[in-house]
């Protein structure tokens, strides 16, 4: 699947539902469902710079594609990057890079979101970027 499919799939849960209470209950049983992060993957070079709950985002790298893992002390916050997650995990560098996340205008969370949470949610996937440059540039200096 790609990401502009795992993005239509999220948009088609969301629709689905009519109350805000009910997308509200979705992202916190995302979250939820989300495995939690060892205690020792919850460190400062983890820790989401920006957010004010705190977040923590693991990343990998296995054949030329990314892996993510986080969680948040927050529940409604903890759905918010299990919804990232979902969106960025498995993929290269470049596709992650070139990502339009389309799906959180879609669904309604720039209206939901506080302004403190908004600009959490723009510094993990900022950090998801970041993490996306600096394998792509890591992996472009070993192929040469």
């Amino acid at each position: 699947m790609t990401i502009n499919d795992i993005q239509d799939e999220i948009i088609d849960d969301f629709s689905a539902l009519d109350d805000p209470m009910d997308r509200y209950q979705l992202l916190i049983d995302m979250g939820q469902e989300a495995a939690p992060l060892p205690a020792a993957d919850k460190v400062e070079q983890n820790l989401i710079d920006g957010c004010q709950s705190r977040v923590w985002i693991v990343c990998t790298e296995e054949s030329g594609r990314l892996h993510f893992r986080a969680e948040s002390d927050a529940l409604f916050v903890k759905g918010l990057v299990a919804l990232v997650v979902r969106v960025m995990d498995n993929r290269t560098p470049d596709e992650i890079l070139s990502a339009d996340l389309y799906f959180i205008r879609r669904i309604g969370l720039e209206e939901q979101l506080s302004p403190t949470r908004a600009n959490g949610l723009l510094a993990m996937i900022k950090q998801i970027k970041m993490y996306a440059l600096a394998y792509k540039t890591k992996m472009a200096a070993n192929a040469s």
